[in-house]
């Protein structure tokens, strides 16, 4: 990671490159905050990003918060940030009697929520929130943990309210500074010299990790995620070599480091359980490296849990291209592992996008280094069960593909069918993370969080419409979705459309295009309107309006009589949605 006098060097290069997103960013805080937003800043140039940061003065974040005069308010915010320190907190906590301490943590975190409810509702702004590192009082000892009057019990309840509050709360991201603190060690992640003397609370070693903290969650809520975790498997997910050490002779489980391997592969299940799909990416005979997945009884992981198996002697970055090309996601959603140093450079080497930990010289520290990497934040999950699965089956209908020389008569041998309804409540997690993730197929690259996708299905004002796809080897589930807002008498505007690459070149974007003219104009819609905005990962749909009929307004925008729409074809059948 960048150190803070490197994060400030950035600073310069935001301000000469292009092509960087844009963000408005306000930060606000309870204690000094002026090395925080350099750090912040300077780490969005290594994030993609170019951020007009406001910052607050120094000690008056309430006053910015309730002033709806205040210099917060001047401009549209994408983000605030709010970072109140640990150190404030206890010194407020310090100022009550016993009994007042004993609801402590309920009225601090009340507090908070009262600045969310009002920064959200003048802003709209996400907010992201720091969590409150540990400070231990030193005036009961131990005993403080169970009493309730003691700070230590009151910060306990401190964290847990408030991870509670921000899990409640539409719009609010945590940004967890007592796990960076675990991370760093306490005299790591704070200097008190420092915060005695100029108030800052952070120390500038632990800047970068604060500030990449907080454009994690940016980038995920941003759709910029990782789908994918591609494993070498000799001496990475067992000790050893399979094709020389025999199925008996690797170790896993109790045998020699076996417990390390069987623990890395734990954190692997737990991430395909959250839906990051699981590749495999060895050199090796494919029979042999199937074999512990098959046959032994240590392993973790099992074939069942690989969306994904490539075993053979070419070279891997070939590989992982052919792999990214069937699961057919960006090379920078996928993240490589592999215990040997000349692999890992000859990846990054050819795939500069993909993502390679540079794994300690020691096995033992694998676990804790891959967890702290926080390598697949999320804004949200659904459907993870399913996720590998589906791509197991994408992988089979390209077999079938090559062997079909006509693409006519491959699309009719899917068989597809799919089906086309309004937004419905069991379907909202999916509709949101959909809406987050999708990139490339994105006319307008507008998100969505579950919540307004609720108020928009529930909204006389839109026509919403989602779209599932299954062929016979498989169901996609729910791949598409579309939202027309009603503009004025008899017409509508196409709001978002987005659409998972995995069904790209199936007909799929016709069979859309005709149910949605067809819903719109039962409605009595004539004149449906739809635009591109262009991003970085967007191109591919840049001319899909006017491939499908509308004309080009200017602008990026585009214009579709549906009286005079002419019906496209496409192999595709529909079918009734499931109830």
């Amino acid at each position: 990671m960048k150190s803070y006098s490197e994060l400030k060097k950035n600073i310069k290069r935001v301000k000469e490159t292009e092509g960087l997103r844009e963000l408005r960013l306000a930060l606000l805080g309870d204690t000094a905050t002026q090395f925080l937003r350099t750090a912040i800043e300077g780490y969005g140039y290594e994030a993609g990003y170019r951020a007009e940061i406001y910052e607050s003065e120094y000690d008056v974040m309430e006053t910015e918060i309730l002033d709806a005069a205040s210099g917060l308010y001047e401009k549209k915010r994408d983000y605030v940030v709010l970072y109140m320190s640990t150190e404030r907190a206890y010194e407020a906590f310090t100022r009550l009697d016993d009994r007042e301490r004993e609801s402590f943590a309920r009225r601090y975190v009340d507090r908070i929520r009262d600045y969310w409810s009002v920064v959200r509702e003048r802003t709209g702004a996400r907010i992201i929130q720091a969590d409150f590192n540990r400070v231990d009082a030193g005036i009961y000892g131990q005993y403080g943990n169970r009493l309730k009057s003691a700070w230590e019990y009151q910060y306990a309840e401190l964290l847990h309210l408030l991870t509670k509050a921000a899990s409640d709360t539409e719009g609010v991201y945590l940004l967890g500074l007592d796990s960076i603190q675990t991370s760093l060690g306490r005299s790591a992640f704070c200097d008190m010299r420092f915060y005695y003397e100029a108030r800052m609370s952070i120390s500038t070693d632990a800047l970068p990790a604060v500030a990449k903290g907080v454009w994690d969650i940016i980038a995920a809520a941003d759709g910029r995620v990782r789908k994918c975790l591609i494993l070498d498997l000799d001496n990475t997910m067992w000790g050893g070599v399979i094709a020389d050490d025999g199925l008996s002779g690797i170790e896993l489980g109790e045998l020699g480091k076996g417990r390390i391997y069987c623990d890395i592969q734990r954190w692997c299940l737990e991430l395909k359980k959250r839906g990051v799909i699981l590749a495999v990416c060895s050199k090796n005979d494919e029979d042999n490296a199937r074999e512990p997945f098959e046959k032994h009884p240590d392993m973790v992981l099992r074939m069942d849990d690989i969306a994904m198996f490539v075993a053979n002697w070419e070279d891997k970055a070939s590989n992982i291209r052919r792999i990214q090309e069937t699961l057919n996601i960006g090379m920078d959603s996928m993240v490589f592992l592999d215990d040997q140093a000349f692999e890992r450079n000859l990846v990054k080497e050819m795939i500069p996008e993909i993502t390679v930990p540079s794994l300690p010289e020691e096995p033992a520290e694998w676990p804790a280094y891959l967890k702290g990497l926080d390598l697949f934040e999320t804004s949200s999950v659904s459907e993870g069960a399913d996720r590998t699965k589906q791509y197991r089956e994408e992988a089979n209908r390209r077999t079938e593909k090559a062997r079909h020389a006509d693409v006519g008569e491959y699309l009719e041998s899917l068989e597809m069918k799919a089906c086309c309804a309004p937004f419905d409540e069991f379907r909202y997690p999916r509709i949101a993370e959909l809406s987050q993730r999708s990139n490339q197929f994105n006319l307008r690259t507008v998100r969505y969080t579950e919540d307004q996708i609720k108020d928009i299905a529930q909204s006389d004002r839109y026509i919403t419409l989602y779209f599932t796809l299954e062929d016979r080897f498989g169901d996609y589930g729910l791949v598409s979705c579309m939202i027309m807002e009603k503009t004025g008498e008899g017409e509508a505007f196409i709001d978002t459309w987005f659409m998972s690459c995995r069904v790209l070149q199936r007909g799929m974007e016709e069979f859309i295009i005709n149910c949605a003219v067809e819903e719109a104009a039962k409605q009595g819609i004539e004149i449906l309107t739809g635009e591109y905005i262009p991003t970085k990962k967007n191109r591919m749909v840049e001319k899909i309006y006017e491939k499908y009929g509308f004309k080009s307004q200017g602008d990026g925008r585009y214009r579709l009589e549906t009286g005079k729409y002419k019906k496209l074809e496409t192999k595709i059948s529909k079918e009734a949605p499931s109830e």
